[in-house]
Parts: structure tokens; C-alpha cells; sequence
């Protein structure tokens, strides 16, 4: 009896091939609409996670509080001491790799071209802590970190808009006033967690940058510390435990508040992929609807679709068709119809979806629950919206239907 019903739905969509398609447009632009921005959603998702992940593993970053005091007369807090990043390495069990880094921003310059960029002063476990690769030659030998050498090596960016078609190890450039040779070039990252090129960046050892490009008297005073955790190691218990260390440190009593910030940058993708997916799931609420207003199409037109055929159902009864029969042929005709819509909706969703996410920079995320969601819905809306036309259809009296003009 499905079958039959089956074959005799599909010869009333090709009869009016063209209403058909009216018909479902409403099931495919809803179909494809939910599963496009779904989606688009778990790509933007996964993209945060992976950005702020290229950032560094199990990356706590430490600075010191500069909002501390503000607006009531205290003084700043003071910046940090090469001696507490070595006790933090020291003490603290779960730490994997501490480096102590600064900051500057400057032209770097080589022959005639020029870029602005950031030199970072950096210890080679900073290479750890980050995340960072080299692409060629090295990082800082230890005499070099030790004597402030003039030695640098370079992201990506820089090696494209300073040194292109040469090789950049071994030859000398400019940041500010200091002359380095380049020792070595940075596999690239590519967009961070916060939209910065990750590969605009010059690296060079610690006291190079606090004594020749800040000019500073010390290069005790630091300004942030990267801290990584080790694998297996709750970052919620190693960020205690380094907050109880520090405020020892720097003689802070029970009853004042940390004059430093320690920011994980796992709790920032959580944060961040959370409000993704509900932004995602809004957006997927609200195309959803168009699902909705498809199911009352389907169910005008098959509405009309009795009508018309009002003396073919009057001849099926009249012949001994049971009601259940013609219930069936009205119901199965409302779902193929609703089905066709969300498989073609579903085709569109894929190719739009790719599109997209190319348009977007966004890694394209196929998730084949959804997509089976969807489609399974838009045949749920088939029964909800085609069960009272199909109702209607199997109730006709034959007699006052074969009189129907």
C-alpha cells in the first residue's frame, strides 16, 4: 500500500512539476538556511579554538594589573623580576616552560624597504610556551641571551615584506636605533584568537630588547610572563598556585587585592566558542522558521490538491479504496514533497556552506547530524502539515464526491 502510494505521489508531482516546486521552496530555503548557518557556526567555532591554541598550550599569561589603583591615587603596580619567573619555574609543580618577555614597536628596515612591526624579548623557552616553530636556521645560543647580542629571527610577514626573493639568515636590519643580524625565520601561525598577525613579529633575547632598544639601566623589570602548563595539570590549580607565590613576592597582605592579572587563554576559547554556538543557535532558531512557513504552504496546496481531485477520491471509495488508503496516498504525497524540499535544501546548504567559509576564512565543519536533523524534520513537517488535507481527503462521502463538479 506504501509503495503504490508511493508511485502515485510522485506521478502528481511531475503532473504539476511546477506547483511542486512552489510548493517546497519554503521546506528548501528553510532546510538550507538552518544547515548553512549551523554550519558556518561550528567553522567559526573551531576556528576560534584553533587561534587561541596557536597562541600556546595550556598558556597562562601573566601581567601586572595596570587598572589596580586607578582613579584612586596609587601608584602602578611595579613590573616584574626575572627572579620571580625563576621561582614560578622553581616552585610551582605544573608548570612545564616559564618565559619572562617584553614588548616594543618600531620600523624595521632592510636596503630600501621598511615595514612597522613589534620586536618581542624572549628567552628560548618562550619558542615552548608559544608554540613557535622554526622555519630556518636557529634560536638564541646562550652567550647571546647572556651578553645582549644583536641577533634577531623573524615571523613570516616580515621575511615576506622585507626580504622578498632573499634569503634573510645572515643578513643585518634595523629596529629602531639597533642594527641585528637575522639568525633565523618562524614557521607561520597566521591570524590569532584576537586578529593579529601572529607573523608581524621580530624575537630577539630579553636583554637585547630591555638594554638596547628600551635603553633601560636593568634588565630586571619585566613586564609579562608566559607560563605553560603541563599536560595533565588542571590550569585552574597552577593559576592558584602561582597567585598565592606572587602575592607572596611582592608583599601583598590578606586584605589587598592581586596588583597583577594572571589571563588563561583556555578559559578565553571556551568563553568565546560558547558564545559562537549561541550566536549559532539563534540564527539557526530563527531560519527555522522559514521551515515552518513551507509546512502551511504544503498544507494549502495539498488542501487545494483534494479539492481538485475530489470525483478521483469519490471514485477510489466507491470502488471498495478503504479510507486509511486514501489517508495514506495524501499523507505520503504531503511528505515527499516536504522530503524533496529538504533534500534539495540540503544540497544548497553544502554548496553555500563551502562557499562561505572560503569567503570567510573559515574551516569548513561538514556535521552529518545536523544535516540528518534537518532532513528528518522537513518530512516531520510533511506528516504534521499533510495529516488534516489527508484527513479531509479519506473522510469525503463517494457519493457527494462523484457529484462534485
Amino acid at each position: 500500500m506504501l509503495w503504490n502510494a508511493f508511485l502515485l505521489a510522485i506521478r502528481e508531482i511531475r503532473r504539476n512539476i511546477m506547483r511542486a516546486f512552489l510548493t517546497t521552496l519554503g521546506i528548501v530555503i528553510g532546510v538550507a538556511a538552518v544547515v548553512t548557518m549551523v554550519t558556518l557556526g561550528n567553522g567559526a567555532t573551531r576556528s576560534i579554538q584553533e587561534q587561541v591554541s596557536s597562541l600556546g598550550v595550556n598558556l597562562l599569561i601573566m601581567r601586572p594589573n595596570r587598572s589596580f589603583g586607578a582613579g584612586t591615587g596609587g601608584s602602578s603596580p611595579p613590573d616584574f623580576k626575572l627572579a620571580d619567573a625563576e621561582a614560578i619555574e622553581r616552585e610551582i609543580a605544573g608548570v612545564r616552560a616559564v618565559a619572562p618577555s617584553a614588548l616594543r614597536g618600531g620600523s624595521a628596515v632592510y636596503l630600501q624597504q621598511n615595514w612597522t612591526t613589534q620586536a618581542t624579548g624572549v628567552t628560548n623557552d618562550y619558542f615552548t610556551v608559544a608554540n613557535w616553530e622554526i622555519a630556518d636556521g636557529r634560536i638564541f645560543s646562550e652567550a647571546e641571551q647572556a651578553g645582549a647580542r644583536a641577533v634577531c629571527i623573524i615571523g613570516d610577514t616580515l621575511r615576506t615584506k622585507l626580504f622578498a626573493g632573499h634569503d634573510p639568515i645572515g643578513q643585518k636590519m634595523r629596529f629602531r636605533a639597533l642594527t641585528c643580524e637575522v639568525i633565523g625565520t618562524l614557521k607561520s601561525k597566521g591570524q590569532g584568537g584576537f586578529g593579529n598577525d601572529q607573523d608581524d613579529v621580530i624575537l630577539m633575547p630579553l636583554k637585547t630588547l630591555l638594554r638596547r632598544v628600551w635603553g633601560a639601566s636593568s634588565s630586571q623589570e619585566i613586564p609579562t610572563i608566559y607560563i605553560s602548563a603541563k599536560d595533565g595539570y588542571d590550569t585552574d590549580e597552577v593559576t592558584q598556585d602561582i597567585t598565592a607565590l606572587m602575592r607572596q613576592r611582592r608583599n601583598l597582605q590578606s586584605t589587598q587585592s592581586d596588583n597583577f592579572q594572571l589571563i588563561d587563554t583556555k578559559q578565553i576559547a571556551q568563553t568565546l566558542s560558547s558564545t559562537t554556538q549561541i550566536l549559532t543557535a539563534l540564527l539557526g532558531a530563527v531560519a527555522a522558521v522559514s521551515l515552518l512557513v513551507g509546512g502551511i504552504g504544503i498544507m494549502n496546496i495539498m488542501l487545494v490538491s483534494v479539492t481538485e481531485r475530489t470525483r478521483e477520491i469519490g471514485t477510489r471509495l466507491a470502488i471498495g479504496a478503504l479510507e486509511r488508503e486514501v489517508l495514506w496516498q495524501f499523507l505520503v504525497e504531503a511528505v515527499v514533497l516536504s522530503s524533496l524540499g529538504g533534500a534539495i535544501g540540503i544540497a544548497l546548504s553544502l554548496v553555500a556552506s563551502i562557499g562561505l567559509s572560503n569567503v570567510m576564512q573559515l574551516p569548513y565543519q561538514f556535521d552529518p547530524f545536523i544535516n540528518l536533523l534537518a532532513f528528518g524534520f522537513s518530512a516531520g513537517i510533511g506528516v504534521l502539515f499533510g495529516f488534516m488535507p489527508a484527513k479531509r481527503a479519506a473522510r469525503l462521502d463517494p457519493i457527494e464526491a462523484l457529484r462534485h463538479e
